[in-house]
């Protein structure tokens, strides 16, 4: 029995015996001189984990009695999961390296924090998922505030700590509601209670706490306020990392326990889900429009893309989580491509974050300022872009679900939230001409911008089927609504 648990979890033991051994080696052998290797390794470790989750994995298997659930749905998330770290660490290696931070511990924090984003979107149980949250949570925790020359830095990962604590707070006292009221922490268990369509009140109380708990990672409103400052005052490839993979996981985790746990009073918790879809989408849009600074501007687009993504959770419907990973996947693949081109700008060899510095990019930089256009548009949801075909699918799934009044909502905040999309490519198309950015010369920088941005322009063509995830997307979705 322990045979077969360990075997169903194997991908997550290996990564963890990973971290490990490579804390060891590099400890052993002076630190941070192996750094770079190491990130260049455990890139690679990562995507071949990914392959072999995505290729080797089918039907639906359950470890320690119903605690880790390996589906469809997990596997979906845990490719783009560690697809998007392992791309995130390659991209980060030269600018860490240049700005002197590149410490044999950013990857394996990065390791460490992708195998508790793994356990997140695996968990059929409170107390699996709680584990998987806080291993993830620490690691990303001392990454934030890894400058530690950087008072912003320092700041960021304090207001990230503290902050994380109270939503571990809410989501444990959450966590004891419901246990108390349903006998059990099993997902299987809780759903049972619930049955039917009546949960206790104390069992509602409960599903609200852990929500607010959730909601935290996800940097839903009104638990974003960690999100802009945390963003900015990070190194820039430690946000890149924070706009991928995390929010994939804790997107993941949220439809697992809403459909897992209570899908049986979808009722209840729809109107909870849709408030703070409205909210995120709404203050998301507005609050970017003020921003200078490309690192806050794309914290405030985070939170409101996370409004667009829980549209398709709020409709509670298979559908409904289909649309949520086709919108998850299509958003990473965006950002990763956005923050290849962050981390080129730079000018005397200072990062540049003012998005004034890119006025008239287009006329020194063609074919970058062509794929940033792309990518922005992209993110703005204009048609025939993916991210158009994102955002219509989850419009679609709360139209069908009788939410008519979010999906209006929804495109209204999108209409407004195209303006600072599109400003960025005003001023590089139609700013003021100045001393402008230096030319990057960073071929892996160009090349993660240019492979995003030519998926992103180029997948809504006919027989390319959505970057290929359409069709697993539904195998997912099918595989957590049943």
């Amino acid at each position: 029995m322990i045979q077969a648990d360990l075997n169903i979890v194997l991908p997550e033991i290996l990564l963890s015996v990973y971290a490990m051994l490579a804390l060891v080696l590099a400890v052993y052998t002076g630190k941070d001189r192996l750094a770079g290797l190491l990130t260049w390794a455990t890139a690679a470790v990562l995507v071949l984990v990914a392959a072999w989750i995505g290729i080797g994995g089918s039907g639906t298997n359950v470890a320690f009695d119903g605690m880790f659930n390996d589906d469809a749905f997990a596997r979906f998330a845990k490719v783009v999961i560690l697809l998007g770290g392992a791309a995130v660490l390659v991209m980060s290696q030269d600018y860490m390296a240049r700005k002197g931070l590149l410490r044999f511990e950013y990857p394996v924090l990065v390791v460490l924090a992708t195998v508790g984003m793994m356990v997140m979107v695996s968990a059929g149980d409170l107390m699996a998922l709680y584990m998987g949250l806080e291993l993830q949570s620490l690691s990303l925790y001392v990454v934030a505030s890894m400058r530690r020359d950087s008072v912003k830095s320092t700041e960021a990962g304090m207001k990230y700590f503290v902050l994380g604590a109270l939503s571990s707070g809410l989501l444990l006292y959450g966590s004891s509601l419901v246990y108390g009221f349903a006998g059990t922490t099993l997902f299987s268990g809780i759903i049972q209670a619930a049955s039917g369509g009546h949960a206790s009140l104390g069992l509602l109380f409960g599903l609200v706490f852990v929500i607010s708990g959730l909601a935290f990672k996800i940097s839903a409103v009104p638990f974003h306020m960690w999100t802009p400052d945390v963003y900015e005052g990070a190194p820039t490839p430690v946000t890149a990392f924070f706009a991928t993979a995390p929010k994939m996981a804790a997107m993941g985790l949220f439809a697992r326990v809403m459909h897992d746990a209570f899908g049986d009073v979808v009722a209840d918790w729809q109107q909870v889900i849709s408030l703070l879809a409205v909210l995120s989408m709404f203050l998301g849009a507005v609050a970017a429009i003020g921003q200078t600074n490309i690192k806050r501007l794309m914290a405030y687009s985070s939170i409101a893309h996370m409004g667009y993504a829980m549209m398709g959770l709020a409709a509670g419907t298979a559908f409904g989580v289909q649309a949520l990973l086709v919108y998850m996947a299509i958003y990473v693949t965006m950002n990763v491509g956005t923050f290849a081109f962050i981390l080129s700008m730079e000018k005397d060899g200072q990062p540049v974050t003012d998005i004034k510095s890119l006025n008239m990019y287009s006329k020194r930089e063609p074919g970058k300022a062509l794929a940033v256009l792309v990518l922005m548009f992209s993110l703005a949801g204009v048609p025939p872009l993916v991210g158009f075909f994102g955002k219509f699918y989850v419009l679609q799934a709360a139209y069908q679900a009788g939410l008519v009044w979010l999906a209006v909502l929804g495109v209204i905040a999108s209409v407004i939230g195209a303006f600072y999309y599109l400003r960025i490519v005003f001023y590089m198309y139609f700013g003021e001409e100045g001393e402008g950015l230096d030319k990057n010369r960073s071929p892996v920088l160009w090349g993660f911008l240019m492979a995003s941005a030519a998926v992103i322009g180029l997948a809504w063509l006919p027989g390319i089927d959505l970057l290929g995830i359409e069709a697993m997307a539904t195998a997912a979705a099918e595989a957590l609504v049943n």
